[in-house]
C-alpha cells in the first residue's frame, strides 16, 4: 500500500524560517558574509520554500501531488495555467525569485552582500504569503 504524502500548512514559511535562521549564525564583515557556504544553503533552503508555496497552492486548485511540476519549465507553465492567469506579475516574481535564490544565490554563489541578501528574503516572503493567500 503506498504511502500517502502528508502535506502541513505553513511548511513554506517554515523552509524561510530555516533559511533565516542559518544566516542568522553566519559572521558578517562590514556588509557581507564571511562564508559563502551558508549563504549558498539559506538560498537553496528559501528557494525550496517557494516551491513548496506553489505546490500547495497547486494542490488546493485541484491537482494531485503526482501532477506537481519537477522542472522550473513546468512550474513556470503551472504558474501561468493555474495561478496567474489574470496577473502575469506572478511569474515575473517567480522568475526574479529563481534568478536570485537559485542561481545567484545557490549554484553561483554570488549573494554575500547581506541587505541584497536581506530584501531577497523579504521578496521571498512576500511571494509565499501572495500564493497562500490565494493570489
Amino acid at each position: 500500500m503506498p504511502k500517502k504524502q502528508i502535506r502541513k500548512e505553513g511548511e513554506a514559511l517554515r523552509y524561510l524560517e530555516n533559511s533565516r535562521e542559518i544566516l542568522r549564525n553566519t559572521p558578517i564583515e562590514g556588509n557581507h558574509y564571511i562564508d559563502k557556504n551558508p549563504v549558498k544553503e539559506a538560498c537553496g533552503t528559501a528557494y525550496l520554500g517557494v516551491l513548496e508555496a506553489i505546490n500547495d497552492a497547486l494542490i488546493k486548485k485541484g491537482l494531485t501531488p503526482k501532477q506537481l511540476p519537477k522542472k522550473v519549465e513546468t512550474y513556470r507553465i503551472a504558474l501561468q495555467e493555474h495561478l496567474s492567469v489574470k496577473n502575469g506579475k506572478l511569474l515575473k516574481d517567480f522568475n526574479s525569485l529563481y534568478d536570485l535564490l537559485h542561481i545567484a544565490g545557490y549554484y553561483q554563489g554570488l549573494l554575500y552582500d547581506a541587505q541584497v541578501v536581506k530584501d531577497t528574503l523579504k521578496a521571498t516572503e512576500k511571494f509565499i504569503k501572495k500564493i497562500s493567500n490565494g493570489v
